[in-house]
C-alpha cells in the first residue's frame, strides 16, 4: 500500500531522527503525566483496592514504550548496539535481538504508512502518532513542555531542538 497520507508533506520536513525524537518526547510526556497521577492523594478514596498498583503498573508499560522509542531514536542518530547495550547492561547482540522487531516496524511504517483494519474500510496508521502527524505533535509537546518544565525559557522547547530535513535542490 503506497497511497499517500494527509501528513506526508509535514513529515517530509523532518528527518527520521527528528521523528524518532518526537515520538520519544511524546512517550516521555505520557510517562510524566502517568506519574503525576500518583502524586496527589485527594482522590485516593475514589480508587478501589489495588487501584494505585494498577496506576503504577501502567507506568511500567509506558516506560517500556518510552524505552523502545529511545532505542529507535538512538539507532536513528547512529548509536551502535554496543553503546545501547552498555546502558541496558546487556551485550550488543542481545540488545539488537530485543529491539529488532520494533525497529523493523518503525522502518516499515515509512514504506507502508497505514494498514486497513479487519473490516477493510478504516486506515490504521503504522507510525506512532507523533511521527505520523509531526506538526500537531510539535505544537502539543511545545505547549506541554512550556506548561510543565520549570526554568525552560524557550517558546518551542521541543521542536526547536529537532533536526529538520534539508530541502531538496
Amino acid at each position: 500500500m503506497t497511497e499517500t497520507t494527509p501528513y506526508d508533506a509535514d513529515r517530509a520536513l523532518f528527518t527520521r531522527e527528528a521523528l524518532a525524537r518526537l515520538v520519544l518526547c511524546d512517550h516521555a510526556a505520557d510517562v510524566a503525566d502517568g506519574a503525576a497521577g500518583l502524586v496527589a492523594t485527594g482522590n485516593d478514596p475514589d480508587s478501589g483496592p489495588g487501584g494505585r498498583v494498577s496506576q503504577a503498573f501502567q507506568l511500567i508499560e509506558l516506560a517500556e514504550r518510552a524505552l523502545v522509542s529511545a532505542v529507535t531514536y538512538e539507532r536513528e542518530r547512529g548509536s551502535s548496539w554496543a553503546e545501547i547495550g552498555q546502558y541496558l547492561g546487556i551485550g550488543p547482540a542481545e540488545a539488537e535481538e530485543r529491539f529488532a522487531a520494533d525497529l523493523d516496524g518503525w522502518r516499515g511504517a515509512f514504506d507502508v504508512p497505514y494498514r486497513l483494519d479487519d473490516t477493510g474500510r478504516t486506515r490504521v496508521p503504522q507510525l506512532p502518532t507523533a511521527a505520523y502527524d509531526p506538526a500537531f505533535a510539535c505544537s502539543r509537546l511545545d505547549t506541554w513542555a512550556r506548561n510543565r518544565l520549570i526554568l525552560v525559557d524557550d517558546e518551542h522547547p521541543v521542536s526547536s531542538g529537532l533536526t529538520m530535513a534539508t530541502p531538496e535542490t
